[in-house]
């Protein structure tokens, strides 16, 4: 059976930033047909500066200690800033270009690999894992959260902790997001599941599925997972840090 053929679209528009400073921001396609400019995760904010972070990540950046493994890592944004306060950061993304930008930005440890491949690194090979920049969205679906929650267990130490921004996606009052969710809980998934794709240019990326989850979702996830909540940080528009506690 042959492999699907990856398409690096969002790669592609980071690469066309890192040399010419254009596009600022990413488009995304969702599978009903809405297509949307990326906004506070465009191109341009992926290569931003700790002085010009989100609060919310300000806040939640200083609870990662130890080994850390940046799931979704990017251009290295977090990574780097880790790495300069000397932090053993190990930075892994499905994208090879975004890879690629990252180690020439000074990224040490950086790998091409998707969150699914987590269970190729050997047992406590991490105390913190982040996954800010809304990228408990990396988990995908409810099962598949709880499979990797598993998998995350098992790399870490044991008193590892997982830093994972989120969005509720019941805070909004747009009727095609609604209708969205309707959907979604008619197929029997959950609410703020989505379905989409990034564009550049004529590139059009694959389709993949990308997890906004409330408060009460993440906490029902974590169940049986071997991790527990510690603290959720608030940030604006519904946007949250879960710190999730190895128990």
């Amino acid at each position: 059976m042959k492999s699907k053929k990856i398409v690096d679209a969002y790669g592609q528009q980071l690469w066309s930033y890192f040399k010419t400073g254009k596009p600022k921001h990413e488009i995304i396609e969702r599978n009903d047909g809405l297509i949307s400019v990326g906004e506070k995760y465009g191109a341009e904010t992926y290569f931003s500066d700790y002085k010009n972070w989100d609060d919310l990540d300000k806040k939640a950046i200083k609870y990662a200690q130890g080994r850390i493994l940046d799931i979704g890592c990017g251009v290295g944004r977090h990574s780097l800033y880790l790495q300069k306060h000397g932090f053993m950061v190990t930075g892994i993304d499905n994208s090879p270009l975004s890879i690629k930008i990252a180690k020439q930005r000074g990224l040490k440890r950086a790998f091409v690999r998707s969150i699914d491949d987590i269970g190729a690194f050997k047992a406590d090979s991490f105390d913190s894992i982040i996954m800010l920049g809304n990228n408990f969205g990396l988990f995908g679906s409810y099962r598949k959260a709880k499979l990797l929650l598993r998998r995350l267990h098992l790399i870490t130490s044991r008193n590892a902790l997982i830093i994972a921004e989120s969005r509720d996606p019941y805070g909004t009052k747009n009727p095609i997001h609604l209708a969205y969710q309707k959907k979604n809980r008619g197929h029997g998934r959950m609410s703020g599941q989505l379905r989409i794709r990034v564009r550049y240019n004529n590139l059009i990326g694959n389709w993949f599925d990308y997890l906004l989850a409330s408060k009460k979702e993440v906490k029902k996830i974590l169940e049986g997972t071997g991790w527990k909540m510690e603290k959720f940080i608030d940030g604006r528009n519904g946007a949250f840090v879960a710190l999730i506690q190895k128990s």
